[in-house]
């Protein structure tokens, strides 16, 4: 049974200057988003561009919105990394892996989007790319937008050893072991089913939180992260990105169509494995929390410069879309 909707207040919220703190966070989102956006436009063929049905069909979905929240995790990870050396700027065009993290991230939406997997008429406030372009051209924007990710990342301005260990990170996290595309399987052959926590954790872990480690790992990697910074990043992105994952559980049955900019409430008619279901709304929200609480203890090395890391961190499980 589901529990009711939770008023709580998060322990990972922070207890200085809200004001400050929200103000700031903010101003991350939306440089990251503005670099974001602005690398897309530059690496996706515009519309004009022959064959012109397919390049409509790719910005449909990449253009539609989205927080960015992938590539401005790649970004500030590499922020955090290279602080030192850089006096907190950020590594030069890292906006451009950022731009392919989220190619990969819409692609693999218009995909599970598709009436053969979750049927979906609505994402980011929009109808969704096979509703305005057809199942086939649809399959293919995907398509495209994988192929168009790695083309970038085989062109990303980082040394070359740099440059193999961020694509062989994301193609894991996007693979089928362990990855996105695995959990996605597991995902759609647990529906109908009483899935055990352990499944339901496996699920999440690859299907989401693989691909928001990724970015956070290939972040670091970009700015020279040494080993024992790599582990720590792909440690809190673990967490978090499984934390991610039980908040979006828990607001597709808290919240509406409208709000999510998606359909609400698809899960539950779905009978996918969700925490909600499995636990309650409340005490998903209480994992959600101790999740980031652990996430925040693997970037204590880097002191003040990991600040805003925890600040995403935190926005992960108080977003309310």
């Amino acid at each position: 049974m589901l529990g009711k909707k939770s008023s709580r207040t998060s322990s990972a919220l922070p207890t200085g200057n809200c004001y400050t703190h929200c103000s700031m966070l903010q101003e991350t989102l939306e440089q990251g988003r503005a670099l974001t956006d602005a690398a897309l436009d530059r690496l996706i063929p515009k519309e004009t561009q022959e064959p012109a049905s397919i390049h409509k069909a790719m910005r449909h979905s990449v253009f539609a919105g989205g927080k960015r929240l992938r590539p401005v995790l790649c970004m500030e990870a590499g922020r955090m990394v290279a602080g030192k050396k850089t006096a907190g700027s950020l590594p030069k065009k890292i906006e451009d892996l950022g731009a392919a993290l989220e190619m990969l991230h819409t692609y693999s939406l218009i995909h599970d989007d598709l009436p053969a997997l979750d049927n979906d008429d609505l994402r980011r406030g929009r109808p969704t790319c096979h509703k305005v372009f057809g199942d086939a051209l649809a399959i293919l924007a995907g398509d495209a937008l994988q192929t168009q990710a790695y083309e970038v990342l085989a062109q990303l301005e980082c040394p070359a050893e740099a440059r193999v260990k961020i694509i062989e990170e994301i193609a894991r996290g996007t693979g089928t072991v362990d990855g996105m595309i695995g959990g996605q399987v597991v995902d759609l052959e647990a529906e109908h089913t009483q899935p055990t926590a352990e499944m339901l954790e496996y699920i999440h872990r690859a299907k989401t939180a693989a691909l928001i480690t990724a970015s956070l790992v290939s972040g670091g990697l970009y700015a020279g992260a040494k080993k024992n910074e790599v582990e720590k990043l792909r440690a809190f992105g673990r967490s978090i990105g499984l934390a991610f994952q039980i908040v979006d559980d828990v607001l597709d049955v808290t919240q509406t169509s409208e709000q999510l900019g998606k359909t609400a409430g698809k899960d539950t008619s779905a009978q996918k494995a969700t925490y909600p279901a499995l636990f309650g709304i409340d005490e998903s929200l209480r994992k959600a929390d101790a999740l980031v609480s652990a996430a925040f203890a693997e970037l204590d090395s880097f002191g003040d410069r990991a600040e805003t890391l925890k600040e995403l961190a935190r926005y992960l499980v108080e977003r309310k879309k």
